[in-house]
């Protein structure tokens, strides 16, 4: 009993914690949570699962450690989490005295998560387990017609299941290019996509049996990025700018997810940097999209052919795509390097904004634009110190191509029902 009381002191404790950290967040009168024995309990238990993730393998000697808990505490809840099989034990350790260590890891086979990238082109789709590691994946084309994209995706969804038939799967993430309405689930502005108020989660739910989440692609990037990016411990304001045909913003701050009213929050891509420039496809004029996306860069290559070529050239480029903009930049052609450089100023334009008005820890740069960070980079530098107010503290990183960020992002909008902390007031 004695032990109890001090376990739910040591909680207490920390939900105090957590609260002075973030003292200005208001609690919603409207919409809250009340804290119950219950509710401290699972808090605890999803600290513990996420110091597994972090740490493993990690005995429980370390968790009583990391975690500041009681040891009996910490034992209580570790059997519980392996009767659960949320984990599992593996080596004993080897100490010179004393009982041997049982060193525990998550449980990668408890749950698994179907992540689904949505771009304007293509579509990625992957089977990933409880600690975020792809076992299957496969690409489709996205094509034009909702419905028959919607069809396909479905069927496909099915087949990667059926291929792991031993997996059990907690959900499917979709990360999409544009902006969910997280009342209905409707896809409401996707500007690349063509696709107005279009219904992606009620015929994919029923087609598949298991619960959809649909998510903007930067948000998504955020919450993957906070949760297990690579630059991101003890960092609580974040950014995630993902870079394409758009230009989209996850805002991460104090922690959590800023969506704004109807989930519209971060559309900085079509706020305008230039007056009367280039007309945007949401139909204004020079949005920082526009001016800083891929498309702008193919624009800038062949407006620098045309100077130097004359108008006729115009035709011999009218198929390019950035890939073949970032193919001529790596060769040392002197007019893709040009254009890389533009689109390069004025990412940095839209990024210095960024900095100005949220003040993050870390702006994480998503988008096949960082495989040129060797070239963009001193530009996005040179813009940032000439616009910066006062000591610069924010870091403008890549996210590296190869962990597929999109897609890990859909993922974690699966498994951060497992992982993130349960809503308080």
């Amino acid at each position: 009993m004695l032990d109890t009381r001090q376990g739910q002191r040591d909680s207490v404790a920390k939900i105090t914690h957590c609260l002075r950290a973030a003292a200005v967040r208001k609690i919603d009168l409207n919409n809250f949570h009340v804290a119950t024995n219950g509710m401290v309990r699972d808090i605890n238990s999803r600290i513990l699962l996420n110091l597994v993730r972090k740490h493993q393998p990690v005995s429980r000697a370390d968790l009583t450690r990391y975690s500041g808990l009681q040891r009996s505490t910490v034992s209580v809840i570790t059997e519980q989490l392996l009767s659960k099989r949320w984990l599992k034990e593996g080596a004993v350790g080897d100490l010179p005295r004393g009982r041997k260590p049982t060193f525990l890891h998550l449980n990668a086979e408890r749950c698994g998560a179907v992540g689904v990238a949505v771009q304007h082109d293509i579509t990625m789709l992957g089977l990933a387990t409880l600690d975020s590691q792809f076992i299957a994946q496969e690409t489709i084309p996205t094509g034009k017609d909702p419905d028959e994209f919607i069809s396909r995706l479905s069927r496909c969804i099915v087949d990667l299941m059926r291929s792991r038939p031993q997996m059990t799967y907690g959900g499917i993430g979709i990360s999409l290019p544009g902006r969910v309405d997280i009342s209905t689930g409707r896809l409401i502005f996707a500007p690349s996509l063509t696709w107005n108020n279009l219904d992606l989660r009620t015929p994919i739910e029923a087609a598949t049996g298991l619960p959809v989440q649909l998510e903007n692609a930067a948000n998504a990037c955020a919450l993957a990025e906070a949760g297990s990016g690579k630059y991101t411990d003890h960092v609580n304001n974040l950014l995630a700018v993902t870079v394409s045909q758009g230009i989209g913003v996850g805002i991460i701050l104090h922690g959590q997810l800023v969506r704004g009213a109807g989930g519209m929050a971060g559309e900085f891509g079509h706020v305008a940097q230039m007056l009367h420039g280039p007309r945007c496809r949401c139909g204004n004029e020079g949005c920082w999209e526009v001016l800083a996306n891929n498309v702008a860069a193919v624009r800038y290559y062949t407006d620098e052919v045309t100077a130097h070529n004359g108008r006729g050239s115009r035709r011999n480029t009218a198929q390019l795509s950035f890939n073949d903009i970032l193919r001529l930049a790596e060769k040392g052609d002197i007019k893709a390097s040009k254009a890389l450089n533009r689109m390069a100023y004025h990412l940095g334009e839209g990024l210095a904004m960024l900095v100005a008005g949220l003040s993050p820890d870390f702006i994480v740069v998503v988008g096949e634009v960082t495989r040129a960070w060797t070239v963009v980079e001193p530009v996005i530098n040179e813009v940032l110190e000439r616009r910066q107010l006062g000591g610069r503290c924010t870091r403008i990183l890549p996210s590296d191509p190869e962990t597929q960020p999109r897609l890990r992002g859909a993922v974690a909008l699966v498994l951060q029902k497992y992982f993130s902390a349960p809503p308080v007031s």
